[in-house]
């Protein structure tokens, strides 16, 4: 059977930032809602073992802020997972740290118990674009944060980039970058700023001075060419990574292979049915989930292989829906290859960066001809 990635959503934040806007809220000062929470979890994952016999070769634990919980909790989570689901031998384990929440944290001990892999939350290694953004770290928080893991025996981390911060010019990114490689960490992901209804930066958005769709895109292809010459490799519209180092769990999503997501917010993908659970913390604690569609047919594929730089392989395509690439699609690929946005080879379609920064476009038009 098919490996499948499990998802772990800690939906705390020491506070939101300006552009957020995924499913979190600040906790209780005491540890009450965070133990709660936590038994919570754990059950779920008791409820969801007995009915999924398949191996588990990534695990992820997102947030909000993960690292809120401490190293105990977070031990005792991943300890419950070992007990209750069929872990491989090298899966990847991931845990999202915030460097303001790492007081609460024995990186050693997380080592021992099996997490492998860091995410951080840097985002930017200017004080000034920090603060505006709403983070609670500095800089020396991160390199510390980084340092610390690194002392511990972690050599696998990934830390997360912003551009087009309002304010943000080439030197102040170039200087964010240079840190990330100084950092000597493996990945880099690196996503341009976007204003989210709902969020702080939403609702100001007036008032702040945005960059247009061409500054971002200069941004962007500024970050492709600087982390290719710091030997990070391009492999999804977003990340980089050193060669071996690309994060296993996410790339369970983009090849569209099935995954578990529990916790308020999380959603799943599994048996070809695609389902969630509400960004509420009583009704999943009642274990309520909502049904949503069958997933993993050609167009889904499709769009997600896309974002990565391989692409869409043919082959793959072949084996997983018993059917070629249509011609037609390919002809329309190579008529965006003449417009420097695709490249198409006798063995996959794939996007330039031209191409990503319009990807939604692009992928849109190849779907209207399959």
């Amino acid at each position: 059977m098919d490996p499948i990635g499990l998802y772990l959503h800690i939906p705390f934040c020491d506070g939101k930032c300006a552009y957020c806007n995924f499913f979190s809220r600040r906790p209780r000062k005491d540890d009450a809602e965070l133990n709660e929470y936590t038994e919570h979890l754990l059950d779920s994952i008791e409820a969801w073992c007995k009915r999924i016999d398949r191996p588990v070769d990534t695990v992820y634990f997102g947030g909000g802020t993960p690292s809120l919980l401490g190293h105990e909790r977070l031990i005792h989570i991943l300890d419950s997972v070992y007990q209750s689901f069929d872990i491989s031998e090298n899966a990847e384990i991931t845990v999202e740290v915030n460097p303001s929440s790492t007081n609460e944290l024995d990186f050693k001990l997380m080592k021992q118990a099996g997490f492998n892999r860091l995410s951080i939350g840097l985002q930017s290694a200017n004080e000034n674009e920090l603060k505006l953004l709403g983070r609670r770290h500095t800089v020396d928080d991160a390199r510390r944060t980084v340092e610390s893991a690194q002392n511990a025996g972690f050599d696998n981390i990934s830390l997360d980039v912003m551009l087009a911060i309002p304010e943000q010019t080439i030197d102040s990114l170039d200087a964010t970058l240079d840190f990330c490689s100084s950092c000597y960490v493996q990945h880099i992901s690196a996503y341009i700023l976007k204003i989210e209804e709902g969020t702080r930066f939403g609702a100001m958005k007036d008032q702040l001075p945005l960059f247009n769709d061409d500054e971002q895109a200069g941004f962007y292809e500024h970050t492709v060419e600087k982390l290719s010459s710091l030997g990070y490799r391009q492999y999804e519209i977003s990340n980089f990574s050193v060669k071996g180092r690309e994060s296993r769990h996410n790339l369970h999503y983009w090849h569209d292979d099935e995954y578990l997501g529990l916790g308020p917010s999380a959603h799943s993908f599994i048996d070809g049915k695609r389902f969630y659970y509400d960004s509420d913390f009583q009704r999943f604690y009642d274990g309520f989930v909502c049904k949503e569609s069958d997933g993993g047919d050609s167009d889904e594929y499709i769009m997600l292989a896309l974002r990565l730089t391989e692409g869409l392989n043919y082959e793959k395509y072949r084996e997983r829906f018993g059917r070629p690439v249509s011609e037609r699609m390919i002809a329309c690929a190579k008529r965006l290859q003449q417009q420097g946005l695709c490249h198409v080879t006798d063995t996959a379609i794939s996007l330039s960066v031209k191409g990503f920064l319009v990807s939604n476009a692009v992928i849109a038009y190849l779907l209207e001809n399959t």
